[in-house]
């Protein structure tokens, strides 16, 4: 392969993009999570640690997620699924989170998000788990994931704390 092929090779483009998010989060580290690849031989399988937002339900909690990225990324956006049990609205019963940037880029063929709300090229790891750190925070239960999470969230708040507490000491156990 050419330098020129090499270039305009979307998979190239996009492993040159997650090295530097990557070096960037080492060497600048955010508060509320950690982030690192799963095995050094693969850029694309990255494993997050979040800690749960203060002043939430999900405080004190470090919830472990994995970021699966496309050989096109930054043109689509990863995947991102929780690893830890995670009970919220917006996340499926299977751990991947559900939230508008996350969403392929372009009209939402549901009607449910423009365009501008779903993913475009300029997220960077640090916006997309801040986004899911946000989403902890607030939940949105107009479009759930996980139907069951977002009726215990309107209609029997105490039930859902306890559940969710449940899974922040799950989430400490772990460690």
């Amino acid at each position: 392969m050419s330098s020129t092929d090499t270039d305009t090779d979307p998979s190239f483009q996009a492993t040159l993009l997650l090295q530097k998010q990557l070096k960037d989060l080492c060497k600048h580290p955010v508060d509320g999570f950690s982030a690192g690849l799963v095995d050094e031989s693969n850029i694309f399988e990255w494993s997050v640690t979040i800690i749960g937002p203060p002043d939430t339900l999900y405080d004190g909690g470090f919830f472990n997620a994995r970021m699966t990225f496309p050989n096109d990324y930054p043109v689509n956006p990863p995947t991102v699924r929780f690893t830890s049990d995670v009970w919220h609205p917006n996340v499926y019963s299977d751990g991947k989170v559900c939230i508008s940037i996350l969403h392929p880029p372009g009209d939402d063929p549901n009607g449910y998000e423009t365009a501008i709300e779903r993913w475009n090229p300029v997220h960077t790891v640090e916006s997309i788990v801040l986004s899911i750190i946000s989403m902890l925070s607030s939940p949105n239960d107009e479009s759930p994931a996980n139907v069951d999470a977002a009726k215990m969230w309107r209609e029997r708040k105490d039930e859902f704390r306890k559940t969710v507490s449940r899974c922040v000491r799950k989430s400490q156990e772990a460690i």
